[in-house]
């Protein structure tokens, strides 16, 4: 066993995992799980650039997580940035404050390589459930991007778009640095425009329509499982591998797009950094399902995080 600890830095969070890794086989023993928001990506579809208080909230945490990783001994580090880093013009400044943290540079990796990394954490697992069928449609919903890919053993396609929840956020929902509670229709509609617009583009790559199970990733679809199990705080042993109809996402995105801050913020599953940004995000899981047609969507709870860690092993 290899003691090893995965990083992911996205858009909106940045997630450690400390495992046991068996080369030989794959096996990750989970020893230590956390997440932090931090918003990364703050201001940086409007700026080119990751705003000094971001890095700062992003340094911050990882001299955290450098605690953690020396507490446990992990001896392999693997730190991956996607969607902001990607975009940015100082992206070198980030790098740079990791390596001095952490001791190893940051892997800004393409969209492709995140979906790749996505698909092998969350359908790793679902070997062992019989009764759902493949091709699997995994869905990384991030705050900047989110990947679509298709596959069954193996990834057959994948994409990576320009719609997140950060990013429909400060793109449309927001006003003199303030978010809209609650958005008007128009503002609303925006947001959907450029969602269908992503969907579009990456159907060109992605069968979206036809596959049979629709597996969902990361804090939006995480949170919007939650709501529907009515939980008053955040469980993910009752999130993980639960089923959201199409229904109910689509009646929690109704609920989300009606409320102001105070009511999601009251709302006991709900992340504090998740509450200005749900809602676009819901949209975008809504916009999915009626794009491909699913009845329901698979929550997984392991995602591009384990894909990582598995990758070390």
């Amino acid at each position: 066993m290899t003691r090893v600890a995965a990083i992911d830095c996205g858009t909106n969070s940045i997630r450690l995992l400390v495992a046991d890794a068996d080369p030989a086989t794959g096996e990750l023993v989970e020893l230590d799980r956390r997440m932090e928001i931090v918003r990364l990506g703050q201001g940086v579809d409007r700026t080119g650039r990751l705003a000094p208080e971001a890095l700062e909230r992003t340094f911050a945490a990882c001299r955290r997580y450098a605690e953690v990783i020396e507490e446990h001994g992990a001896r392999k580090i693997r730190f991956v940035a996607t969607s902001a880093s990607r975009d940015a013009e100082n992206r070198d400044e980030f790098v740079r404050g990791v390596r001095e943290i952490l001791g190893v540079d940051p892997e800004v990796i393409s969209g492709d390589q995140e979906a790749e990394f996505s698909f092998t954490g969350a359908t790793r697992e679902l070997a062992d459930h019989d009764h759902l069928a493949k091709p699997y449609l995994v869905v990384d919903i991030g705050g900047g991007s989110t990947e679509f890919v298709v596959g069954d053993d193996h990834v057959r396609a994948a994409r990576s778009v320009d719609i997140g929840c950060v990013r429909m956020t400060e793109r449309h929902l927001v006003r003199d640095g303030v978010v809209t509670d609650p958005p008007s229709a128009g503002r609303i509609d925006a947001i959907r425009a450029d969602i269908e617009a992503a969907l579009d583009l990456a159907e060109k790559s992605v069968p979206l329509a036809g596959t049979a199970t629709l597996v969902g990733l990361a804090g939006t679809v995480t949170t919007v499982a939650a709501i529907a199990q009515g939980l008053d705080a955040y469980d993910s042993d009752a999130i993980h591998h639960s089923r959201i109809s199409f229904d109910q996402v689509q009646e929690i995105t109704s609920r989300l797009l009606a409320s102001t801050h105070a009511e999601r913020a009251a709302i006991g599953a709900m992340h504090p950094g998740r509450v200005d940004v749900i809602a676009a995000g819901a949209l975008i899981l809504l916009a999915v399902m009626k794009r491909t047609g699913a009845q329901e969507v698979v929550v997984s709870e392991h995602d591009i995080l384990d894909g990582i860690g598995w990758s070390i092993a």
